[in-house]
C-alpha cells in the first residue's frame, strides 16, 4: 500500500537518528539549556540574518499554535485568520480553548489579503460598539498555505504593514515552511520573514525531524516568562536536548533545504501526470501538496492501492484529495502512484 497521506509518515531523516544514537549516553541539562540546543538556536539565528532573534523548541504545531497565539495576544483580544486556516479549521479549537476568539476572513486560494485585513480593522473601529466586541490582536498566516499556495514578498510585507497599523503583531506558522522555500516561484528567504513578521516557526515534524520546532521571536521580543508559558500549554520537553539536536542537524550543510527539494520534485512529477491523464487539480501551487478532484468511482479505484487525504467534498459527484508528497517520498514510489493513476 503506498501512503501519500500526509508529510510525516516517516520517521525521521537518518542522519538525525545517528546523531541521537551517538549522544545517547550523554548526561545534558534539560528543557533546552543544552548545547545542541545552543548550537542550532546560534545556526538558525545565522540562516535567518538575525543576530537577536530569540528561539524556542517546541514539541509540535498545534501546541506551538496555541502557546505563541495564547502568549502574545491580550486576553481580551482574538486573532485573524483565513476561513481555511489551521487554526481555524484543523486544531479542533485549539485556540479557542485559551480563551481567543479565531476571526476570519475570506481565503479563496488559501490566503489573506492586506485590503481584506484593512476593511475588517477599519470596519472594526468604525462600529460604535466595537468595545463589546473582540479586539483583533493577531495576525496568523501560514507558509504555504492549508491550500500549498504560497504569499509572495509583497503580499506578506502588505500584511505585515496593515497589521502594524492596527498595532497588531504578526504571526507565521512554519510547519511546512522549507516546502515552500524551496519551490519554484517563492521569492521569500528565511531572511526576509525574520524582517517582515514579528514571530514565525521553523517547522521539523513535517520536515524530516522527529517531532518539534523551532519558533523564532525576529527582534528579541519573546513574550515575559515564556518557558513558563511553553510549559503552561504542555508544549516543554523536559529532554530539550533532543529537539535542539534535530534542529542542529537539519541546519547543518544545509539538510534542511536539501530533502525539502526532493518533496517538490516528486509532487511536480505527479502533478504533471495528472493533468496529463486529464484529471482536475482544485489549487494550483507548486509545493507538495496536491489537491485533485475525483469521482468516488476513482477514489475507490485507487483506495485499494494508495492512502490519500481527503479535504473537502467538491461537488454530489466529487471530492477533493490530497496527495502529499513528504523530504523521504522516493522515486520508485512516485513512479507507481503515477502509473496507478
Amino acid at each position: 500500500m503506498l501512503d501519500f497521506t500526509n508529510d510525516y509518515n516517516e520517521g525521521a531523516h537518518p542522519r538525525i537518528l545517528e546523531r541521537i544514537t551517538e549522544t545517547n549516553m550523554e548526561q545534558l541539562p534539560g528543557y533546552g539549556y543544552d548545547r545542541y540546543s545552543d548550537s542550532a538556536k546560534e545556526k538558525i539565528r545565522q540562516a535567518c540574518a538575525c543576530p537577536d532573534a530569540d528561539v524556542w523548541f517546541l514539541v509540535g504545531g498545534t501546541q506551538t499554535n496555541q502557546t505563541v497565539i495564547d502568549a502574545i495576544t491580550p486576553s481580551y483580544a482574538g486573532v485573524v485568520s483565513a476561513a481555511s486556516g489551521h487554526v481555524s479549521v484543523h486544531e479542533a479549537g485549539a485556540i479557542e480553548a485559551t480563551g481567543h476568539k479565531v476571526l476570519t476572513l475570506p481565503s479563496p486560494n488559501g490566503k489573506i489579503n492586506a485590503a481584506d485585513l484593512e476593511q475588517y480593522c477599519a470596519d472594526f473601529y468604525a462600529d460604535g460598539n466595537h468595545e463589546h466586541m473582540v479586539y483583533p490582536s493577531t495576525v496568523y498566516v501560514s507558509q504555504p498555505s492549508e491550500y500549498g499556495t504560497l504569499y509572495s514578498k509583497a503580499e506578506l510585507t502588505a500584511i505585515a504593514e496593515t497589521a502594524h497599523k492596527y498595532n497588531m503583531q504578526l504571526f507565521l506558522d512554519g510547519a511546512r515552511l522549507c516546502y515552500g522555500l524551496t519551490a519554484e516561484g517563492n521569492d521569500l528567504t528565511l531572511e526576509d520573514i525574520a524582517r517582515i513578521v514579528d514571530v514565525f516557526y521553523i517547522g521539523g515534524t513535517k520536515v524530516g525531524a522527529l517531532f518539534g520546532e523551532a519558533v523564532v521571536f525576529t527582534k528579541h521580543n519573546s513574550p515575559a516568562h515564556f518557558t513558563t508559558q511553553i510549559k503552561r500549554h504542555g508544549a516543554l520537553l523536559a529532554k530539550g536536548w533532543l529537539l535542539g539536536l534535530q534542529f542542529d542537524t537539519l541546519f547543518t550543510d544545509q539538510l534542511y533545504t536539501r530533502i525539502a527539494r526532493n518533496a517538490n520534485d516528486k509532487a511536480d512529477q505527479i502533478r504533471a501526470a495528472l493533468r496529463a491523464k486529464g484529471y482536475s487539480i482544485a489549487y494550483e501551487n507548486t509545493t507538495n501538496q496536491i489537491f485533485v478532484i475525483m469521482d468516488q468511482p476513482t477514489i475507490e479505484r485507487l483506495s485499494e492501492n494508495v492512502r490519500m487525504g481527503f479535504l473537502e467534498k467538491y461537488d454530489k459527484a466529487h471530492s477533493v484529495m490530497r496527495i502529499c508528497t513528504s523530504w523521504a517520498t522516493t522515486q520508485e514510489h512516485t513512479d507507481q502512484l503515477i502509473a496507478l493513476l
